[in-house]
């Protein structure tokens, strides 16, 4: 038995999520259907991330057993001829039977998109959350960086999260104009349900101008989902990288 590693792109718009779900069409259900069809044997996949219905991934990761005979760096090849346009498989490699795409992970980034103004192109709206704006990037700026660090982020989980423990660290955050987009992009060494869309929420509020920079301090030490903004959408969210120790994709 051989252990596969698959770095998967996808157009979350069409899927409930990477989950598999009874009566759902979801990223992980349509990537083992395709597995099945090339190897003739469906496989259990293991996620690195769960994402939401309507995010985006650039680079998530996942793993299944295999038998096949194919080699390692040729199932991408391979398999996206039996994927619909909106997943991609980027990379393929065999891994040792160890690896596992969660718990070996060290940083993960993500980021997050937004327009401007007083309309939205069709051309974002399914890639970016729209916001009449304007946005004060240096607001919102000051506002990340006292999220930076190890927290507990308690106020940034959404209710109902079964974890452990809700201490995170963030290594960076910054906000930046990029291609007539805002971008909100966040490494970290882990993230706790809808964590980044409610920071990307937060921040909001401070380029809106209603919230201080300053209050990002009491919102995290005040570790109450109500103290901080909104859950912004899932369409401005994208999974961009997982950086790991062994297996790939190696900082």
């Amino acid at each position: 038995m051989r252990r596969i590693k698959l770095t998967i792109a996808y157009d979350g718009t069409a899927y409930s999520g990477w989950q598999r779900q009874e009566g759902c069409v979801t990223v992980e259900e349509t990537v083992a259907d395709a597995i099945g069809k090339l190897t003739g044997v469906k496989p259990e996949l293991i996620g690195a991330s769960r994402t939401d219905a309507g995010v985006h991934a650039l680079g998530n990761v996942a793993v299944f057993d295999t038998e096949s005979p194919i080699p390692g760096e040729k199932f991408s090849y391979a398999l996206n001829p039996f994927l619909p346009d909106d997943i991609r498989i980027m990379e393929s490699e065999e891994v040792p039977e160890t690896f596992h795409p969660r718990f070996d992970a060290h940083r993960k980034r993500y980021e997050y998109h937004i327009v401007t103004g007083a309309v939205c192109s069709p051309l974002d709206v399914r890639y970016a959350a729209h916001v009449r704006g304007p946005l004060d990037i240096d607001a919102m700026n000051r506002m990340a960086q006292y999220a930076i660090g190890t927290h507990d982020f308690t106020s940034f989980c959404a209710a109902g999260a079964q974890v452990k423990t809700k201490v995170r660290t963030i290594f960076s955050i910054t906000v930046s104009e990029q291609d007539g987009k805002i971008v909100i992009a966040v490494t970290g060494d882990g993230f706790l349900y809808n964590m980044v869309r409610i920071l990307a929420g937060t921040l909001i509020q401070a380029g809106l101008h209603r919230f201080e920079p300053e209050s990002m301090q009491a919102i995290i030490e005040g570790k109450d989902r109500a103290l901080a903004g909104p859950t912004a959408p899932a369409n401005g969210l994208r999974l961009c990288k997982i950086w790991y120790d062994n297996g790939g994709n190696e900082e």
